[in-house]
């Protein structure tokens, strides 16, 4: 499942760059479903990372990858 998550941030990754921004992978607890996430340079304190977070990374994964039941920055 790890490396599912891994390609599908790296498809996100591109998106959250343009911005000035990144996601880094920290954990990914297969057993809960939970992968947590680290987002940096703009990203990292912006406003509407939570939306970034939910509504763009979260959904993604959620839609390549079925196991992934929620996604939390830490």
């Amino acid at each position: 499942m790890r490396e599912q998550v891994e390609e599908v941030l790296a498809k996100v990754r591109p998106m959250l760059q343009r911005d000035g921004g990144d996601v880094e992978l920290v954990d990914v607890d297969e057993d809960g479903g939970t992968v947590k996430v680290k987002l940096t340079g703009a990203c990292h304190g912006c406003p509407m990372a939570s939306l970034t977070l939910k509504r763009g990374i979260e959904a993604k994964l959620k839609e390549m990858v079925p196991e992934v039941k929620e996604v939390v920055a830490v």
